[in-house]
């Protein structure tokens, strides 16, 4: 049996790069993407290399960046935007192999073992032709690690940056792989690398020479399973982009930029989260039986309420109607809302499932009029981009007319 070629493709600082496709100009200065640019406490989502050269990292405050780099330019996330190039960067993956499994909505790791002969070409030039059609078509870099297992492809990818190929094969890996910290290793957080620094394992070169046993007993299974990483022991497939599991909940949540309070101001913010969930419910091609919604007031407190619908549904309007009566059971209008998130489970394939029918809306035929309004909604944005047509008929919780259900995403 030939050995496998594994490439883990990575977009190098993806939202960041996507952001400066529109506006070029960002790329001349330091900036970064921020779950909330208005608030100091808000979380950088992604830089580029000038605010990197300033050690602006992701995940860090945005006062922390800002102490680091006084001049960083903070632009807000555009998460259809991400979705929609996420998708036009595995369409170009697809053409060397199905065996396409994304990794998040930046990376993916590419089989390519039983497809390499219709290239006439090594693993390491088929992953410079990648980085160059990527590149060139959409304009925006990745780097890529080739190796015989997902992990070690993974470690590649991030070994060298930006735009960029590494190779990890069986002759240098304990070259380029034992030296690393054992942070670098998929699956150890913090937690993790505190309890191995604990044994005196600090780098994965020292995981890779542990006792399985003494793993075993300090982390469970997980010692065993991370010791055969540290070894390249790691046989995972990678799966058939066509084949992709159906998520098991589809949700989107929303802080807002200043608290919101009342019914008008309510319904702004969840029409947008439900306008987007039942996007979603459509791209997924299922129904969900089941909507919940979590509320977190300024003091932080979260209350969940959940309804199991009579009918199976993608319909904005349904569930907007559902997450209301749930906002008003769970925390009434009166009170200051914090945050929001909308979350549709319980889902089933677009015939549904059987429904108790309601006499009123069978008679009026108002389920299959809104059903025909949001299929040519959903028909246009499909053709012409999420932005193409929006809801107007709420005003946005800051004042203005339509509510764009990414603007006040906060990480």
């Amino acid at each position: 049996m030939s050995e496998r070629i594994i490439l883990h493709c990575d977009c190098n600082g993806f939202f960041a790069s996507v952001e400066m496709l529109s506006r070029p100009h960002l790329a001349k200065v330091p900036m970064a993407v921020a779950g909330d640019p208005e608030s100091r406490h808000g979380i950088i989502l992604a830089k580029n290399e000038l605010a990197k050269a300033y050690g602006v990292k992701t995940a860090e405050t945005i006062w922390q960046a800002k102490k680091k780099c006084p001049d960083l330019v903070l632009v807000a996330p555009h998460h259809d935007q991400y979705h929609e190039i996420s998708q036009r960067v595995n369409a170009i993956y697809l053409d060397y192999t199905d065996l396409v499994d994304p990794f998040g909505i930046d990376e993916s790791f590419l089989d390519v073992t039983g497809s390499m002969h219709l290239f006439p070409m090594s693993p390491r030039e088929l992953a410079d032709v990648i980085r160059a059609r990527v590149r060139s078509e959409i304009g925006i870099t990745i780097s890529v690690g080739v190796s015989f297992c997902r992990v070690f492809a993974k470690l590649g990818s991030d070994y060298k940056k930006p735009d960029a190929t590494t190779i990890i094969d069986r002759e240098n890996y304990r070259d380029i792989v034992y030296p690393l910290p054992v942070s670098e290793l998929l699956f150890v957080g913090r937690r993790t690398a505190e309890q191995l620094r604990a044994l005196g394992i600090l780098t994965i070169g020292d995981l890779a020479k542990a006792e399985p046993a003494l793993l075993m007993a300090r982390l469970g299974e997980a010692g065993g399973m991370l010791w055969r990483y540290a070894n390249g022991q790691d046989n995972e497939p990678v799966g058939s982009y066509f084949k992709r599991k159906q998520p098991k909940s589809v949700g989107n949540g929303m802080t807002f930029r200043r608290n919101i309070v009342g019914e008008a101001e309510i319904r702004a913010g969840a029409a947008a989260l439900c306008d987007s969930v039942a996007a979603r419910l459509r791209h997924e091609n299922c129904k969900c039986t089941v909507v919940q919604v979590q509320v977190k007031s300024p003091d932080f407190k979260v209350v969940q309420r959940q309804c199991t619908l009579r009918r199976a549904t993608w319909l904005q309007r349904e569930l907007l109607e559902n997450a209301m009566a749930l906002i008003k059971a769970a925390n009434g209008y009166g009170n200051m809302i914090r945050a929001l998130t909308v979350t549709a489970s319980g889902l089933v394939g677009p015939e549904g499932t059987e429904e108790q029918l309601d006499m009123f809306s069978v008679a009026d035929g108002r389920a299959e009029k809104q059903e025909g309004v949001e299929d040519t909604m959903h028909a246009i944005r499909a053709r012409f981009g999420k932005k193409s047509i929006c809801l107007g008929c709420y005003p946005r919780p800051d004042g203005d007319t339509h509510t764009d259900p990414q603007a006040d995403l906060e990480a």
